[in-house]
């Protein structure tokens, strides 16, 4: 009886034993999850384009090359995106620090953001012979997790000719938002993916306003028509003068007996339309800003004015939340035509 009584003794111990050693591998485990290992918040799974996409099929005539944005934010580190106050699964601390510099990540969403646009971004040696140069300041890139995430970017960027050393354009983009991240809080892959959310919508508004003043200036490296058009966001410090039309010149009268004095005709007024070999291609849409194709090929945003060959050519345009137009127009040498597209949801 003693004997058995001494078994289940010893049972009950190296159960109780076992318990314990059970709880302080589940307190070790919590440990390292929250805290354990490197707390660094990867980047490396953001290197699409800025929205996903591989970039229009043809290229602007508009080359540049873009420097590394100078980090001027009140922080001694590169790397630091902000501060902790709310729980972050995998970061240790309360520092949220990225595993690049921020001026390398504002540097390549810029470069990702013009390519997608149809810029000829230029790399290494081929850089010098850009025709622009982009170089830019991070006046403020901060994202802390609290009771709401608040992320605050500003970041100035400036265009100059690369031959002249020009400035074509400067200004600022200021983004402020915030969200709450939920009751289970963030992990380090929803800061990563919050910071490149917003600051994607930064690119392409400075991307968007450096392109209308480009267009307005430069309008032989576009197929879209001239023109400025304000980007809500941004405040620009120095932009080129709106194209302006260039009124006809007046028609000289033509004496009564048709001949000039001296007895000949007098040539016939020229009035400047499309070239004598291609047509004009008007492409208007309700609403605006949708991406048109001609026969197959990405040409821009709509409002656009294309010179064409003649003859028949297939135009869709498309605009997320529409549905896709599609039509069939019908160049004419020498002559403008105009269409106008409305999208239906």
């Amino acid at each position: 009886m003693s004997r058995l009584l001494r078994h289940i003794t010893l049972l009950v111990l190296l159960s109780a034993i076992a318990g314990c050693s059970s709880v302080k591998d589940a307190k070790d485990q919590v440990t390292g999850w929250m805290g354990g290992g490197d707390s660094t918040i990867s980047t490396a799974d953001e290197k699409k384009g800025a929205d996903g996409s591989t970039g229009p099929l043809i290229k602007y005539a508009a080359t540049l090359r873009v420097s590394k944005y100078v980090d001027q934010r009140k922080s001694n580190n590169p790397r630091l995106l902000g501060v902790a106050e709310a729980r972050v699964s995998g970061v240790d601390g309360d520092q949220l620090l990225l595993d690049q510099e921020i001026a390398i990540i504002v540097t390549t969403a810029i470069k990702k953001r013009f390519d997608t646009e149809g810029y000829q971004v230029l790399e290494g040696g081929s850089a010098n012979s850009a025709l622009f140069e982009v170089s830019g300041v991070i006046k403020d890139l901060t994202l802390n997790v609290k009771a709401r995430d608040e992320i605050n970017i500003a970041i100035e960027t400036t265009l100059k000719e690369v031959a002249t050393g020009k400035v074509v354009w400067s200004g600022i983009v200021m983004e402020k938002n915030d969200r709450f991240a939920g009751i289970s809080g963030n992990s380090k892959g929803d800061v990563v993916a919050y910071m490149n959310k917003i600051l994607r919508v930064a690119c392409t508004k400075t991307v968007e306003a450096v392109s209308a003043s480009l267009m307005a200036s430069r309008p032989e490296l576009f197929n879209l028509t001239p023109g400025t058009k304000p980007v809500p966001g941004v405040t620009v410090y120095v932009a080129p003068p709106a194209a302006q039309s260039t009124p006809a010149a007046p028609v000289p009268a033509v004496p009564s007996h048709g001949a000039q004095p001296g007895g000949t005709a007098p040539p016939p007024a020229y009035i400047p339309r499309a070239s004598d070999t291609t047509g004009l291609l008007l492409v208007n849409t309700n609403p605006q800003r949708a991406k048109v194709y001609l026969d197959g090929v990405y040409y821009g945003l709509s409002p656009l004015r294309l010179e064409m060959e003649p003859g028949v050519h297939a135009i869709s345009v498309k605009l997320e939340g529409y549905r896709m137009s599609t039509e069939k127009v019908s160049v004419r040498k020498g002559d403008n035509t105009e269409i106008e597209l409305s999208l239906e949801r």
